[in-house]
């Protein structure tokens, strides 16, 4: 199974999640692993630092990010990196705020890969 989740709650994780971080650049002290694949880029997230256009970043983020890349390939590389195990990708914003790790959740779900944000329950 693929989750999504934040920092801040990685230590919640249950022990057979692997967290993977996403982001540009991690947290001082992160020693987890890390998948800069699908991390965005500094052009368009400092634009929309400035901006809030979230339908420029979604746009930019399809286009340099999640066009250029096989979602079969990277669901492999994915369990590869956690030893087969499933995988929590992580990045800072919460789980109601707009991030690029909503946007891989749903074009994984559109390519028939599962994934969802972990809800501690």
């Amino acid at each position: 199974m693929i989750y999504t989740s934040y920092f801040a709650k990685v230590k919640k994780l249950p022990q057979n999640v692997v967290p993977i971080s996403i982001a540009i650049k991690e947290p001082t002290g992160w020693n987890g692993l890390e998948f800069k694949v699908l991390a965005p880029k500094w052009s368009f997230l400092s634009v929309w630092k400035q901006t809030q256009d979230n339908d420029y970043y979604i746009a930019e983020y399809q286009k340099q990010v999640l066009n250029q890349l096989n979602p079969e390939e990277i669901v492999k590389r994915l369990y590869a990196l956690s030893s087969g195990h499933d995988v929590a990708l992580i990045c800072y914003e919460k789980s109601g705020s707009f991030c690029h790790r909503h946007l891989v959740a749903d074009w994984l779900n559109s390519n028939g890969f599962q994934c969802v944000e972990w809800q501690n329950t």
